[in-house]
């Protein structure tokens, strides 16, 4: 087991009618808000009127239209320059990952005074950041319980991780309620975005029984919460349950002591998503069963083994790479089975710029240094593979 110095300081509020506790407890955190939301869903399902009307005596200032895959320009410029215009003390991020994403870049830019994508680059660290209150409304990307996130600039096709301790939230609200009218697409673009996160998280060096479990767990609750959530979006209590799976996917529970994985499908989907602005969710389900073909080898068989017939249930007293191969295929055949497109293709990504992104991955993303080390030439493959 590896070494960890792990803390999460973030308040989690969850369940039905839990954004009536917005005003306590933002109250000792500021009073001058800047509200973060997106494309307009929040007031769809009425959830903007119900803040405003929570919020009564608070000073707000808005900061609508953040989009999927959250833009440096000009959301976390906008947001950075209405904080410091307004005195902001505090940032109420209502909506899903990309709106909190977006949050936390603002949240660290709106106490420097230079360019904040020295600090989203770390050319710069932080020396502090506004805190963070969030009422989330899509079950997907975990940066609920994090101190990260992923910020686009699209004049350069970056799509950069963001971590720093100083942007974990103070307080997430977590009401399943708010989930119910999530798109098919986005529900689906959800558990892959999840398990995707799990799976970055299992499949490393040194592991433990322990986070084993929770990750095996993880996955096959996520399978079956997920299909029911599709079946019947008002499912409260499926749910109430890939929520919380979402929310412990990416803030290192499910990983403690095991040695790092370097997240290589995550590396390669964010170039997807950088330069055609596709769903995250789906790129990653794309990538991932043909990122477990190429890894696929004598030294990794026996955690492949291990996922198929813990995660999957398939028979033990096959041949090892019998068991391998269906894993992988059961990885595929369930993303497919939720509606996902399963190639690059078919969300609109061709070969013409396949050796562009390989080369822009291969020198940004570190991925040799990942679970199984990938060069500029693996990379290709697995795009290739994914067309």
């Amino acid at each position: 087991m590896q070494n960890f110095d792990y803390m999460t300081p973030t308040r989690l509020v969850f369940g039905k009618g839990v954004v009536e506790k917005l005003p306590a407890a933002l109250a000792p955190i500021g009073k001058k808000v800047l509200l973060t939301y997106g494309g307009g869903s929040i007031k769809r399902i009425g959830l903007y009127d119900k803040v405003l009307e929570l919020l009564k005596g608070f000073e707000i200032v808005e900061l609508p239209g953040i989009q999927p895959n959250p833009k440096y320009d000009p959301s976390v410029l906008d947001g950075v320059r209405l904080c410091k215009e307004h005195g902001i003390e505090v940032i109420l991020a209502v909506g899903g990952g990309s709106v909190l994403d977006c949050s936390k870049a603002i949240a660290a830019g709106a106490c420097y005074d230079g360019d904040p994508w020295d600090l989203i680059t770390y050319k710069v660290k932080a020396k502090a950041a506004l805190p963070i209150v969030d009422i989330i409304t899509l079950a997907a990307t975990g940066s609920e319980y994090d101190s990260g996130g992923v910020i686009s600039r699209t004049d350069t096709n970056d799509k950069i991780g963001y971590i720093d301790p100083l942007l974990y939230p103070a307080v997430s609200f977590l009401d399943p309620t708010y989930t119910f009218s999530v798109s098919r697409k986005q529900t689906a673009a959800g558990i892959a975005d999840a398990m995707n996160h799990t799976i970055e998280q299992y499949f490393a060096e040194d592991t433990t029984l322990l986070n084993d479990g929770f990750c095996e767990s993880m996955l096959r609750s996520l399978m079956v919460n997920g299909r029911k959530c599709l079946e019947n979006p008002e499912d409260y209590t499926a749910r109430a349950e890939m929520m919380l799976c979402c929310t412990y996917g990416c803030n290192d529970i499910l990983s403690l002591g095991n040695s790092p994985s370097g997240w290589p499908c995550h590396g390669i989907e964010h170039a997807l998503s950088g330069y055609y602005d596709i769903t995250h969710g789906e790129g990653l389900a794309i990538i991932t069963p043909r990122w477990m073909d190429h890894i696929l080898s004598g030294r990794t068989l026996g955690r492949f083994v291990k996922y198929g017939i813990n995660v999957f249930g398939i028979d033990p007293s096959l041949d090892p790479w019998e068991i391998a191969r269906k894993a992988i295929d059961a990885t595929y055949s369930f993303f497919e089975s939720i509606g996902i497109p399963m190639h690059l293709r078919e969300v609109g990504i061709d070969d013409s710029r396949i050796g562009e992104m390989a080369h822009h991955i291969a020198v940004n993303e570190g991925l040799e240094e990942a679970y199984v080390p990938l060069d500029e030439q693996a990379i290709k493959e697995i795009l290739i593979a994914s067309l």
